[in-house]
């Protein structure tokens, strides 16, 4: 199994958020939804979790290197932003 390492941003946006930590780990692990973005280049996993009171979609950005994955953000996403960016082609499916 590959290493999981937290990157400083997303160390700096769980406590900014106030998102518990370990939640990218839990959302990269158990997501049924992965996305490749074409402009960034980065890995996504969505998945819907409650989130202060409210059933949200969140989303954590992440790269895949060797025998690490380094998870980079987090963030919800508003309800347009999923399908726009799947619409428009720039998140493919994985």
């Amino acid at each position: 199994m590959k290493k999981i390492v937290y990157s400083s941003h997303l160390i700096f946006r769980l406590k900014l958020r106030e998102i518990p930590y370990d939640l990218p780990r839990e959302i990269y692990q158990s997501s049924k939804e992965y996305y490749f973005d074409k402009e960034t280049l980065k890995r996504v996993a969505i998945k819907k979790i409650k989130f202060k009171n409210k059933l949200r979609e969140i989303a954590v950005i992440y790269e895949e290197m060797n025998n690490q994955i380094n998870l980079i953000t987090i963030h919800p996403l508003k309800n347009y932003q999923k399908i726009s960016r799947i619409k428009s082609g720039r998140w493919q499916k994985l």
